[in-house]
């Protein structure tokens, strides 16, 4: 409990940099819609976010060497800071995309300093309830950064200012901690072939999570205005996917313990597609189909990468764990920047169900792959334990290192 507590100022400054970072990009969405942006520009936003965040990836290990944790830290944060406050100074969409960049760095930087940080300082005593709190306040944050759109007013510089003063807010707890910086860590090595020697479909699987989960957070609010959904609407449409997705952790964890988890992915997929189905039939059973639904799509696409990062650790040694981890998060990465404008582009010419019409696609891909891979080779018989696996950093698997290893690893 003690050690908990001197993490109190780490994650209090994760809750804030969520509900920041967790904020712009739906009132991004609302913002330029009521700009008059294009549904094209807007899904460039979402794309830039997620350059931003793997560049953030990239270069946060490397800044912490140069200044250190609390220095690496301050300067993302003022990197995400800058971005938000100078969104109604400059009215153009190719010049918020490259906020969004700044938006998307700050992100990344900030959770690897953070996840850097509590590497350093958890034992193998204590990292399973750090890890648990953390996610716990990790989600809670994403969360409610969906919900406070109902409160923001788009295209308003007061709303901008206020999630710019919540990001610098995150700079409190941790610049001011009393707890002695831990050393730097090695930045992990990239090296995304990787992921696709250990395992063809993981790599397959985390592409079309990011493709399921980047396009809905950051075109979602464009499927909901034209659905019909006020703001304060949309705001409870975006969090009833991450609780769906929240809330299917742990039996799809036990189910992947369980089964063979090439099979659990496929149903996972086949659900997914029939969830996307629905989805689209929903658009016309009013407000509660719509977040019913919402939920639901959430619950059979949010655990995809951790049940695929599962699968791919099953074929890794002990010393290969944090390079694959990072592998996979290139991958997610690469998926995320492509999704949110691709899916605009769908919504462009094809309307709002054009969406999950995509995503559906992409499973339906993945479920055929699936099919293959399972003739390829043979369910592994000495398997790793299940774990949720936040999307933050190219660090974390640092910090899920050692719930993934086996007993005589």
């Amino acid at each position: 409990m003690r050690l908990l507590i001197s993490f109190a100022a780490l994650f209090l400054s994760v809750l804030l940099l969520q509900l920041s970072s967790g904020g712009v990009g739906p009132l991004d969405a609302l913002s330029g819609l009521a700009l008059g942006f294009t549904r094209q520009h807007i899904g460039l936003l979402g794309s830039a976010h997620f350059l931003g965040f793997f560049i953030g990836c990239w270069w946060a290990p490397r800044l912490m060497g140069s200044v250190g944790h609390s220095r690496a830290f301050a300067a993302f944060t003022a990197a995400g800071a800058i971005g938000l406050m100078s969104h109604m100074l400059v009215i153009d969409p190719y010049a918020w995309a490259l906020m969004r960049v700044a938006s998307g760095m700050c992100v990344a930087g900030c959770y690897t300093v953070i996840e850097a940080w509590l590497q350093a300082k958890v034992t193998n005593e204590t990292r399973g309830r750090t890890m648990g709190v953390y996610r716990v306040v990790d989600m809670t944050g994403s969360m409610a950064a969906q919900m406070i759109i109902g409160v923001l007013e788009p295209a308003s510089y007061v709303s901008y200012n206020l999630l710019a003063i919540v990001c610098c807010a995150a700079l409190l707890p941790l610049t001011l901690t009393t707890v002695r910086q831990p050393e730097t860590p090695a930045s992990p090595r990239l090296r995304p072939r990787l992921a696709h020697e250990r395992s063809p479909l993981a790599a397959a699987a985390v592409l079309v999570a990011a493709l399921s989960s980047a396009s809905f957070r950051m075109v979602g609010p464009v499927y909901g205005q034209e659905v019909g959904l006020s703001n304060d609407q949309i705001a409870y449409f975006l969090t009833a996917f991450v609780f769906g997705g929240a809330l299917g952790q742990l039996p799809i964890g036990w189910l992947a313990d369980k089964f063979d988890r090439r099979r659990v992915l496929i149903w996972l997929s086949i659900s997914a597609v029939a969830s996307s189905a629905i989805t689209i039939l929903a658009a016309d059973l009013g407000t509660l189909g719509i977040m019913l639904t919402a939920g639901l799509f959430g619950l059979t696409t949010f655990p995809i990468y951790s049940v695929a990062a599962a699968h791919a650790h099953d074929f890794a040694s002990d010393d290969e764990r944090v390079e694959l981890s990072a592998a996979l998060m290139f991958y997610f990465a690469l998926g995320a920047i492509a999704a949110p404008y691709v899916a605009s582009m769908l919504i462009d010419g094809f309307g709002p169900k054009a969406l999950f019409v995509m995503i559906a696609v992409g499973h339906i891909l993945l479920v055929v792959f699936g099919l293959t891979r399972m003739r390829a080779r043979p369910a592994p018989s000495d398997r790793t334990r299940y774990t949720y696996a936040p999307r933050t950093s190219f660090t974390i698997g640092r910090l899920i290192r050692r719930a993934r290893t086996r007993p005589d690893d």
